[in-house]
Order: structure tokens, then C-alpha cells, then sequence
């Protein structure tokens, strides 16, 4: 873990983001603390962040746009920003990918107030979009859906199959207390890996990033939910609870204990950058 991601796993982003802009004490430090303010009057729910090599990131359902600091821009990162509408033009950085574009700011150059602000209320909705549960099809005539069936410790039993849908279904037959757990759980892993891979196998919702196998796995007992991580012990500092397997690490939430939201999406953000497993 760099420096950076180690501050800020320990420190509020917000403050992060404050020492940034009083520490640059030029025109780029005016330039972020602007683009904070766009940022913040566009969507009033976005959070701060403070991610991979100290940099500001904002986010809503996933990545809306990070705030990079270099000796001539400010580059301002969409993740999603290839499939953005920018009717006034905004990006003119990384137009050649597939995915991202970027704007970058120089000096004596300012936004458009109004189109900033529409680019990150169309990133944010791109977001929830993205996470959205796929269709399903509608049962045929004379059909019931029943409830999924527990087997035995109280996990649910879900069909192999890959995708959302059956993580969301898993999710929703987890009993009690523990399908909050399972909601919360779903939305971290999603907003630190935006392009997560998700499948349910052997009746356990996996998380995983295209071509590179599973990072992480979730399980239902009695008293808590195991979430396992298949590369755990290269993780810093590794998941508490020892597994036979010396690669594999878990950590166990139990009823009425609080998540640490941090230390869970830094877990994540190092897991998926791992080789994953593949069965």
C-alpha cells in the first residue's frame, strides 16, 4: 500500500482533500477547490474519497470523477466518460479509450459551470444505472415464485449463474439482520471496483474482475457472515481469521457489530488488484 493509501485509510478524505488544496498554494489549488465546489452543488449526496496514490476522488454508486494534480493540469478523470453526452465539449484528455475521458485544466482556464455540473449528474446516473438489477423474465402463467430455501447455518440456496441477478437474489433471501449486511457488503465492493464481475457458485455470491478469477466470496452461518478473501494473506493488514488454506483470509461480521466501511473498501481496492482465484 503506498504512502498515500495508507493516510487515507486512517483519515478522513475530506481533511485529505483540504491539506491537498492548502499544499498546492498556486492556481491549481484554486482550480480543485472550484471543481469541489461544482462537484458537491451538482449532486449534495456525492462522498469524498482518498484512493491509490493520494488522489481526491468523488463518487455516487461507483467512481464519478477523480482530481488529479499534475505541474501544469488539473485532471479531472470520468471513468464512464466515453458513454457521457458532453455537448459543450468538455473533455480534451483520454479520447482515445473506450471508457474514460478526462479534462484537463490549465493554467488561467476555468469550466463551464452549468455543463460540469451536468457531466457529473450524467456520470452519477450512468452509475446507478450500471448497478441497477437486470430484467428479469416474467414467470409463466400459473407459476409462483417462492422463497429461496435455506440449507443448513441459514445460507441461502441460489442457482449457479453469473451476473448481478443472482447476487441480488442471494442478498434478498438472507435472513434477518444479515441481509442488510449482504446490501452493505454489495455496495462497497461495487463502489471500489465499479467493473466488478459477480456470480453466484456453490451457493456463495463471488466478486471477481474479468479474466483475473475471484478476489472475494461471501457466506452465510448461524451467528455471522464470512467474507472470504482468496488472496488474503497478501493483504495489508491481512483479515483477521486464519483459513487452512495459507492464501485464503476472513473476516466475520456478526450482529450488531459496525463495519468499517474504510478498512473493507481498502481490503477490496488491494484484492482486485491481486491475480484472483480460479476454480
Amino acid at each position: 500500500m503506498s504512502e498515500g493509501d495508507a493516510r487515507g485509510a486512517g483519515e478522513p478524505a475530506s481533511r485529505l482533500i483540504d491539506e491537498r488544496i492548502r499544499s498546492l498554494a498556486d492556481w491549481r489549488g484554486e482550480a480543485l477547490a472550484a471543481v469541489r465546489r461544482l462537484v458537491h452543488e451538482a449532486d449534495p449526496e456525492i462522498m469524498e474519497e482518498w484512493k491509490w496514490k493520494g488522489t481526491p476522488v468523488w463518487s455516487h454508486a461507483g467512481n464519478v470523477c477523480t482530481g488529479e494534480t499534475y505541474k501544469q493540469v488539473v485532471k479531472l478523470t470520468f471513468p464512464r466518460g466515453a458513454s457521457l453526452e458532453d455537448p459543450r465539449g468538455l473533455f480534451n484528455s483520454s479520447l482515445e479509450g473506450n471508457t474514460r475521458r478526462a479534462i484537463d485544466i490549465r493554467e488561467g482556464e476555468a469550466l463551464d459551470p452549468g455543463a460540469f455540473k451536468n457531466l457529473i449528474r450524467a456520470a452519477v446516473e450512468a452509475n446507478l444505472r450500471a448497478r441497477a438489477p437486470k430484467s428479469r423474465p416474467s414467470p409463466k402463467t400459473g407459476a409462483k415464485a417462492g422463497p429461496a430455501k435455506l440449507l443448513s447455518g441459514g445460507n441461502p440456496q441460489i442457482a449457479k449463474a453469473d451476473g448481478d441477478a443472482p447476487v441480488q437474489a442471494y442478498i434478498d433471501a438472507m435472513p434477518g439482520w444479515k441481509r442488510e449486511v449482504g446490501r452493505r457488503l454489495d455496495e462497497l465492493i461495487v463502489r471500489a471496483v465499479p467493473d466488478v464481475r459477480k456470480a453466484v457458485k456453490w451457493n456463495s455470491p463471488l466478486y471477481g474482475c474479468e479474466g483475473r478469477g475471484w478476489f472475494l466470496g461471501v457466506h452465510v452461518f448461524n451467528r455471522y457472515v464470512k467474507v472470504a478473501f482468496f488472496r488474503g494473506s497478501s493483504l495489508r493488514p491481512p483479515p483477521p481469521v486464519a483459513s487452512k488454506d495459507e492464501n485464503t483470509r476472513y473476516f466475520h461480521i456478526h450482529e450488531g457489530d459496525e463495519l468499517d466501511a474504510v478498512q473493507v473498501a481498502n481490503w477490496v481496492e488491494q484484492a482486485a488488484a491481486l491475480p484472483g482465484w480460479i476454480p
